[in-house]
């Protein structure tokens, strides 16, 4: 496995030869590549020195990565403000409490323990821009950039903001507290040994919910793979049946992902955690005479496009990557927005996905529906994803299947912002091929009523471009 340098950050596993691994060198280069950027995006205020928020995940390399950060930033004169443990979305929403220029997060998200990343966020609290992101990774191998004189060295001080992030979202006038404090709801939370066993009890106990916690001692030691997806949940599917919970929640490490599970135990479907969400709003926003527009990227379910039209919304896609959602978010002025992985960023608290948020609502409308999960969730547009990939030692020939597929299937609703996805809205199914970034290799999404279908529907496209291949 080589590095990972994306949008998305520069993500490799600890351990290991440079180049294949995310080293101490590597950490220090794209950080000071990072300092060195600083004033492309925002002149110094007065001539005074930057501020950067540095958060972390639980996981067991978090101190070593700080440390080599942390000193790194002071090294180009920059102060610093440390937030230890904290969520993905506290470190984003922590930028703008502490007025800062920017923000590193130590996290790999959903990855194995070994893994470790720095994700780069501007003075708003979001990811930087593809461009932005680029100007950093051009910096790194370059080596171009200096440090600071001893008298001009950055400073540390230290900030929990926990409390701050949970205040914000409580104030949100879409979570209705009284009413998640009515209902009186016990959950189980699964938090993978990670920061989601700080926040997300303190958030439940707050609206009054009893919390029933499962892998939430933040040792960083994961408890199974971290990516929230049901053959992972076994263990939370079953406390929740056991101890006859309202609803199972579980979080990836870095606490910006979420997934459900249904009182009975079955997967309420990351995908549909958006879609609840945004119905919620939408419905909401409806009544209150106000426009609706959403944003999911190109793969994820066509359950959000349909709940948006049927308030009389508008739904825009874009292209995979959250920095990405967000920019056609900002353009396009959306209500809700996010990822089938199930993220959810609600701009009216900040553009970034948040778990905590999503849980809010999530509750919100559990409470003023009355209804069971299980129930709540018959009650959207049922689809079914299929996912497959083709692997290719040509990677030359990825344009050209994009583009003789984006021929054959001319009369149909293209959208190629990001690869091809190919909408047959005849009986409202899809396909999403788009290459991957760091492999040579298609990724394969179908969408369709049921799970055959859209197997059947992948498969019926990889047989077309297994014939391109073929010449």
């Amino acid at each position: 496995m080589t590095l990972i340098k994306s949008i998305s950050g520069i993500r490799g596993t600890i351990g290991g030869n440079p180049g294949s691994a995310l080293t101490p060198v590597d950490i220090v280069k794209f950080t000071a590549a990072y300092a060195a950027t600083l004033p492309r995006r925002k002149p110094a205020p007065n001539g005074e020195r930057y501020k950067i928020v540095v958060g972390k995940d639980a996981r067991m390399s978090g101190d070593m990565v700080e440390q080599l950060v942390v000193g790194t930033l002071i090294g180009c004169g920059i102060d610093v403000v440390k937030c230890g443990f904290a969520s993905t979305p506290t470190t984003e929403m922590a930028v703008l409490f502490a007025r800062a220029d920017g923000g590193i997060i130590l996290t790999a998200s959903h990855n194995p323990r070994q893994w470790n990343a720095l994700k780069l966020l501007n003075d708003k609290g979001e990811f930087l821009t593809a461009a932005e992101g680029q100007a950093v990774l051009d910096l790194a191998e370059a080596e171009d950039f200096n440090f600071a004189e001893v008298d001009r060295l950055g400073t540390i001080e230290e900030e929990d903001f926990t409390d701050r992030h949970l205040d914000a979202v409580l104030a949100l006038p879409a979570v209705d507290v009284e009413a998640i404090k009515a209902a009186r709801f016990t959950v189980v939370v699964d938090a993978v040994n990670s920061v989601g066993g700080i926040i997300m009890p303190r958030l439940l106990k707050r609206l009054g919910v009893k919390c029933i916690g499962l892998n939430c001692n933040p040792t960083g030691d994961f408890a199974h793979n971290p990516e929230p997806l049901p053959a992972n949940l076994v263990d939370l599917c079953e406390t929740v049946k056991k101890e006859k919970a309202d609803l199972g929640v579980s979080v990836d490490p870095d606490v910006d992902r979420l997934a459900f599970i249904c009182e009975n135990g079955e997967p309420f479907v990351e995908e549909y955690t958006l879609v609840s969400v945004a119905d919620y709003l939408c419905e909401r926003a409806r009544k209150e005479g106000k426009p609706i527009a959403t944003v999911s990227n190109l793969s994820s379910t066509r359950a959000l496009r349909d709940v948006t039209e049927k308030h009389g919304g508008k739904y825009y896609a874009a292209a995979v990557g959250e920095v990405n959602v967000t920019t056609k978010m900002h353009e396009v002025g959306a209500l809700i927005g996010g990822e089938g992985n199930g993220g959810v960023i609600y701009p009216a608290i900040h553009a970034g996905r948040d778990a905590m948020v999503g849980v809010a609502l999530f509750l919100s409308n559990l409470a003023h529906k009355g209804l069971k999960v299980s129930e709540l969730k018959k009650t959207y547009p049922q689809y079914f994803i299929a996912k497959n990939k083709i692997q290719l030692s040509d990677t030359a020939l990825i344009d050209k299947i994009l583009d003789e597929l984006k021929r054959i299937y001319a009369q149909e609703n293209i959208n190629d912002i990001d690869g091809v996805k190919i909408n047959f809205e005849a009986d409202k199914t899809w396909v999403h091929l788009r290459k991957s970034n760091t492999e040579p290799i298609i990724r394969i999404y179908s969408e369709a009523s049921t799970m055959e279908a859209a197997e059947a529907l992948g498969n019926k496209v990889i047989a077309v471009a297994e014939k391109i291949i073929k010449g």
